[in-house]
């Protein structure tokens, strides 16, 4: 296998953000902050407070530093009365260090400084930004050490901009994955459009799921008529998948849709969605009927898929009372249900 180089523009645009980073944190004052140490002697202090010993061997490895070096910072750490340095019981080859108790006050010293430093950079991002900052870390992160980390997700109400969020996410993943063409966007954008326009807040909802501050999913449940609900638009981004957003996402609709009062809930599909498919199956949908059409530039197999909901006494959904004009209840049949 060839060895891949990375080009120009990319090289500068790492070194670039290195500039800017190790200012940020105050590298370039000398002394790590404030304090009589570099920053190489702040992270040996920092791995040794880790564990009650720790051999020079795995020390080196772990900070990936050159021996010679890190033998003379020891000897530094040693006349100031930071560590004590013993031959390891078990191979007296080995050396073995520990933290006194003045070099553990040290570390704490230190790590309360970072903190502080820390605290103060954040303090100024706002909630959302914040969040994108510590998936941009994490990303940073997983790329480098291609070591991905255990991901949690959250489920939350759309905010301002997250509609036009589902418009294009729809429309290019649809398009990358199934080759689908603009007339689906078109279809998603009237949908969401209707749903802003007219939604009764008793009897509709939507959510998107969250994952490191970033979208990665969006469901609607929107009225088919007094008794049925329908589900919409669910998507989970490619990136996102694995970590159970879709199941969570239908039974979100499923719970909303129990406590609006629906009896049922149904949707339309293609077979082509295989994944999304086994979700409807494993929370309860049956396949009612299907129907060959050319829609978005394809032929596909459309499926309509529905299941009843167990009631529950004290929800009642209000009657339509022309909410929509025909206008766009006409448009929604036209289009297809999805």
């Amino acid at each position: 296998m060839s060895e891949r180089t990375a080009d120009d523009t990319a090289v500068t645009a790492v070194r670039g953000f290195n500039r800017f980073y190790t200012n940020v944190i105050g590298l370039l004052r000398g002394k790590y902050l404030d304090t009589p140490y570099s920053l190489t002697e702040a992270r040996l202090l920092f791995e040794l407070a880790q564990r009650d010993t720790s051999e020079v061997t795995d020390l080196r490895r772990t900070v990936d530093i050159d021996p010679g070096y890190l033998s003379r910072i020891l000897a530094r750490f040693a006349s100031d009365d930071l560590i004590v340095r013993q031959r390891s019981a078990a191979d007296a080859r080995r050396q073995v260090i520990r933290l006194t108790d003045s070099g553990r006050a040290v570390v704490a010293g230190l790590d309360a400084r970072s903190a502080e430093q820390t605290r103060g950079m954040l303090a100024g991002l706002r909630d959302d930004d914040q969040r994108l900052l510590l998936g941009a870390m994490r990303v940073i992160t997983e790329t480098l050490t291609g070591s991905p980390q255990p991901r949690g997700y959250l489920l939350r109400a759309p905010r301002p901009g997250d509609m036009g969020w589902v418009v294009q996410r729809n429309a290019a993943v649809y398009a990358e994955e199934f080759g689908w063409d603009g007339s689906y966007e078109a279809l998603v954008a009237r949908i969401v459009a209707d749903y802003v326009d007219h939604r009764d807040p008793d009897a509709e909802a939507a959510w998107i799921a969250e994952v490191d501050g970033a979208p990665a999913g969006c469901v609607f449940c929107v009225r088919e008529n007094v008794t049925t609900a329908r589900l919409r638009l669910l998507l989970v981004e490619p990136w996102a998948r694995g970590l159970g957003i879709g199941a969570r996402l239908v039974e979100e609709v499923l719970r909303f849709a129990r406590q609006a009062g629906y009896s049922h809930v149904t949707l339309w599909t293609n077979d082509v969605l295989a994944d999304a498919r086994r979700i409807y199956q494993r929370t309860g949908f049956t396949l009612d009927n299907e129907n060959r059409h050319h829609s978005f530039g394809k032929d596909l197999v459309g499926q309509n898929w529905s299941r009843a909901l167990l009631p529950r006494s004290g929800y009642r959904v209000r009657p339509v009372t022309g909410r929509r004009s025909a206008t766009c209840a006409g448009s929604r049949r036209s289009a297809g249900r999805r």
